[in-house]
């Protein structure tokens, strides 16, 4: 008969990896509230139960070992897994109406498996989604239209407090067939010119000396693609899968480089528990999001 390998204490994954993450034992300790020598003995009972040297002591601090590095990218993922469970059987039953914003750019690309699995946990909660542009969600949000809302970071207005959930740098979109970003002037595919994406494309070019004109104008990220399919235009977006038949642009390609951008969430001045609990599902989503494609 088998003998059932013994399980792994999480506090013991949790320490490993602000440890692996942060290059010490002491930033670690500091973080769950123990001692130095006791997160070093954390070390030792995990690195016992797993047979491996997981951590070695390098001259830039701290280093995972081979195996270290096997497992902390999975530790990352269970740890999401468990605070996620833990977070949800802990959390009180709610029920209600909420209202949440997004642009669609990130609808699509988020949404789904965030909605899908608080709709499991939270069965009496309905969700009403408006899709419009960060400007126009600001507005709703103003006038208490929605509870809560998903923003491009710089569109939130004075005295508003958006949470960053995600960042990354904006990638120039262009036709996988056609050489549409050669032209001049450069024909565009954006949103209106208070986007903040449009607001950064239109400043690297001017920096960068690129003549270019406005082609085409939408307010949703499949209006701005469609011309850039078609050889049209070229857009800018985010990091990521794209359609067949685009592809990303860079320096090799002549275009200028493009800033970081950040995805916020902003929750209106009335929101309650049922706001509260889906703007945490949210935070979760994201987070597990990064944790994954770290």
């Amino acid at each position: 008969m088998l003998a059932i390998p013994p399980g792994i204490d999480p506090d013991l994954l949790r320490s490993f990896v602000l440890i692996a993450e942060g290059g010490s034992f002491t930033r670690a300790a500091n973080a769950v509230g123990r001692t130095q020598s006791a997160v070093s003995m954390q070390i030792r009972r995990l690195e016992d139960t797993l047979g491996q040297s997981l951590l070695l002591r390098g001259p830039r601090g701290v280093e995972t070992t081979a195996h270290g590095a096997w497992l902390l990218e999975r530790a990352r993922r269970l740890l999401a897994m468990h605070d996620e469970i833990i977070t949800t059987f802990r959390m009180p039953p709610v029920s209600g109406t909420v209202r949440l914003g997004t642009p669609d750019d990130y609808a699509l690309r988020w949404l789904p498996g965030i909605l899908a699995r608080f709709a499991e946990v939270h069965p009496a909660v309905e969700v009403a989604v408006t899709c419009a542009p960060s400007s126009e969600l600001v507005e709703r949000l103003v006038r208490e239209e929605i509870d809560l809302t998903l923003l491009s970071g710089g569109n939130e207005r004075a005295g508003m407090v958006g949470q960053p959930l995600w960042q990354a740098g904006l990638r120039w979109i262009g036709s996988a067939s056609h050489a549409t970003h050669r032209r001049s002037p450069l024909p565009l595919a954006g949103a209106q010119p208070s986007c903040v994406w449009q607001r950064a494309a239109v400043r690297a070019l001017d920096a960068a000396g690129i003549p270019w004109r406005t082609a085409y104008t939408s307010t949703s990220q499949a209006g701005t693609l469609a011309p850039a399919l078609a050889g049209l235009a070229v857009t800018i977006g985010l990091p990521g899968p794209l359609p067949p038949g685009l592809r990303f642009l860079g320096p090799e390609d002549g275009m200028p480089p493009l800033p970081d951008f950040s995805i916020v969430l902003v929750t209106g001045d009335s929101d309650g528990p049922v706001a509260e609990t889906l703007a945490e599902a949210i935070r979760a989503g994201f987070a597990e999001a990064a944790v994954t494609q770290a």
